[in-house]
């Protein structure tokens, strides 16, 4: 690594106290007082809209990888609901997942699995890395959209906003959960495709990195542990390939196809599937 690399790679502060934040937040649902089932349902139904919808569906599998097409109404609906999952702006989230894809595993991997299991899953966000530099160079397709450009930068004043509502709704018990809770549950789920699904699981192909397909990663992401499947064809709109590899992602696209919001869906041929029994 040069000089000037390294020093990317001093502590980010701002990360660091955004990420402490929101988890010193989430420990105040310990607190007798702010626990309701009601907030419990509210975080069950927000993990799944803000993780499944927003990160799974929206910010990865249609954005990154643009593996089908919806309206353009949807996609901006979409990735709202993955701004609501306060995991940085989209348009960073998006540059920084295809860098991975491109060098997974290796040096410039954002989150390289090989410098540990901390580290691909949370540590790297507590460094400045050299692959935010990259970004612009990644993400020609969105960063000049002025909706995707507005999710990249008030995605905490959207949280904030969000919170309100919830604190009119429930009130105190519903900021707890829903919003410190359930940003901690949806950051934690996500980061495990990170960590994870490059260190347990069952490998189908050969996709030269470390990914590998982890059955629990995959219930708690809607099917985004079927990590090796994913990283051996990028593009597929599933990433569940056997029968027994649940992939609720991509039941909501093929859904969304049988109405006509989902278009030219991309999938893996059968031949390559049936080639790895």
């Amino acid at each position: 690594m040069t000089l000037a690399a390294s020093k990317d790679f001093r502590f980010n502060w701002v990360n660091s106290s955004y990420l402490a934040l929101i988890h010193i937040g989430a420990l105040f649902a310990l607190i007798p007082s702010n626990f309701s089932w009601n907030a419990v349902a509210l975080v069950v139904v927000l993990h799944w809209i803000t993780g499944g919808l927003g990160i799974t569906l929206g910010w990865h599998r249609l954005v990154s990888h643009r593996s089908f097409q919806t309206p353009k109404w949807l996609e901006y609906l979409l990735v709202f609901c993955g701004t609501l999952a306060c995991q940085g702006g989209v348009i960073h989230w998006v540059g920084l997942h295809r860098i991975h894809h491109l060098h997974s595993d290796t040096e410039p991997d954002p989150h390289d699995s090989s410098r540990g299991f901390f580290w691909s899953h949370m540590g790297w966000m507590f460094r400045k890395i050299p692959a935010h530099h990259e970004i612009p160079r990644f993400t020609k397709d969105i960063a000049e959209d002025p909706v995707y450009l507005f999710f990249q930068n008030y995605f905490v004043p959207i949280q904030v906003v969000f919170g309100l509502l919830l604190y009119a709704i429930g009130g105190w018990s519903f900021i707890v959960w829903g919003i410190f809770v359930r940003l901690v549950v949806v950051f934690h789920c996500t980061w495990f495709v990170n960590s994870a699904t490059h260190k347990f699981g069952y490998r189908t192909f050969n996709s030269d990195d470390r990914s590998k397909n982890c059955w629990w990663v995959a219930l708690l992401t809607y099917g985004e542990g079927w990590h090796n499947n994913h990283h051996a064809f990028q593009y597929s709109a599933r990433h569940g390939l056997k029968w027994w590899e649940v992939d609720l992602t991509w039941a909501t696209i093929w859904l969304l196809q049988s109405v006509g919001l989902a278009t030219k869906v991309r999938l893996v041929p059968a031949e390559q599937i049936t080639a790895h029994p």
